[in-house]
């Protein structure tokens, strides 16, 4: 398809969404990667409704879970929100809204396979729904999140087996948990673990019990090797 700015671009995918916009511009923005508008020398792009949907994203989705588990504790609940709001929920929504068909973006990305990563993508896909609220206000939004999230099973992400899973295929070992240090009263105890793989250290961890710290721990490991900021 044509990926140039237009009406009947907007349009149409208003259509994949189920979502008509007032100001298309907001959409067009939102479908704009920084390399596009850089290339083109224009100034809109869709970072700054990234960083907004972020922000909606992270409200509808706590409002989300907050009803639907109302006997569930902060803790779990916190643990929920992570994987709706990840990086690789909003890869699949984008998926199902096909973003890589419409998303702008420069001549170089589209030849290192820009269109199909999930970085972009799943950037892309929270632009989009700050594109939404900015047009058509938080129950818009609202609707359309919890919507996705009701399409697929929200679980807790177990960062542990991910990591070794991936350690012990890349580099034939497991990650190694220690326990480096402990405070508080029995009652509310705070443990902090590390994780390193071949004696290197690849991430820390807080938690209420081992078994949490060592999540968390995991999780930061997986950052670096990930070498981002969502992976989990």
């Amino acid at each position: 398809m044509n990926h140039n700015a237009g009406k009947n671009w907007t349009q149409n995918f208003q259509k994949v969404l189920g979502i008509g916009f007032k100001r298309a511009e907001y959409l067009e923005q939102a479908l704009t990667h920084k390399s596009f508008a850089v290339e083109k020398g224009i100034d809109a792009h869709n970072e700054r409704l990234e960083f907004l949907g972020d922000a909606v994203l992270s409200l509808a989705a706590g409002l989300y879970l907050f009803n639907k588990y109302p006997d569930t504790d902060e803790g779990t609940l916190s643990k929920l929100k992570s994987t709706a709001v990840s990086r690789k929920m909003l890869f699949n929504w984008s998926q199902k809204y096909d973003i890589a068909r419409y998303v702008r973006i420069s001549e170089s990305e589209e030849l290192t396979g820009g269109r199909k990563k999930e970085s972009i993508l799943s950037n892309t896909m929270e632009a989009v729904i700050g594109a939404i609220f900015i047009d058509s206000g938080f129950e818009t939004s609202k609707k359309f999140i919890f919507e996705n999230l009701d399409s697929k099973e929200i679980v807790i992400e177990d960062f542990k087996s991910q990591l070794q899973e991936i350690v012990q295929c890349e580099y034939k070992t497991v990650p190694h948990y220690d326990i480096i240090a402990s405070a508080g009263p029995e009652h509310a105890k705070l443990f902090k673990i590390l994780v390193s793989i071949n004696k290197k250290v690849m991430g820390t961890g807080i938690g209420k019990n081992k078994k949490e710290a060592q999540q968390a721990a995991a999780c930061e490991a997986l950052k670096k090797i990930y070498n981002h900021d969502k992976p989990c």
